[in-house]
């Protein structure tokens, strides 16, 4: 019966998602989360719990040799979402001290500095996950 379980996480890890798949996940929940937290007409909390989330768990999703996109693909994530919500909701990132004459890239700097924490910890945490799952992982 313990034999049993530890073969368990050798069977489940022929599930684990490609680093195409978890790509495409992480980007379709971002678009969801930035959307449900757009309805309101602003950029808040939910995006930022969402972000942490979502990278989070990627490297959670990944095979072992998704590491690196794993642990590359927070910050692009974090720029590409950003940088749309200042191309197509510009009003959306409230940022006190930004003028309204501010340009998307502008808004968008604005964007990464003012959600910066989520940033950090949702990146921090990816990392601290692989380094785990490498350490965890059966030689």
């Amino acid at each position: 019966m313990a034999s049993a379980l530890w073969r368990a996480p050798r069977n489940l890890a022929s599930h684990d998602l490609t680093a195409r798949q978890a790509v495409v996940l992480a980007a379709l929940a971002m678009l969801i989360v930035t959307a449900l937290d757009l309805i309101d007409g602003r950029l808040g909390v939910a995006f930022g719990v969402g972000f942490v989330l979502v990278v989070a768990t990627v490297p959670l999703a990944v095979r072992s040799d998704a590491f690196f996109t794993a642990g590359v693909f927070p910050p692009l994530l974090f720029a590409a979402i950003i940088l749309a919500v200042a191309a197509f909701f510009g009003s959306a990132l409230v940022i006190e001290g930004l003028p309204d004459s501010a340009g998307v890239l502008g808004r968008a700097l604005s964007g990464t500095i003012a959600f910066g924490v989520p940033l950090l910890v949702g990146h921090a945490l990816a990392l601290a996950v692989i380094v785990v799952r490498i350490l965890k992982e059966p030689a």
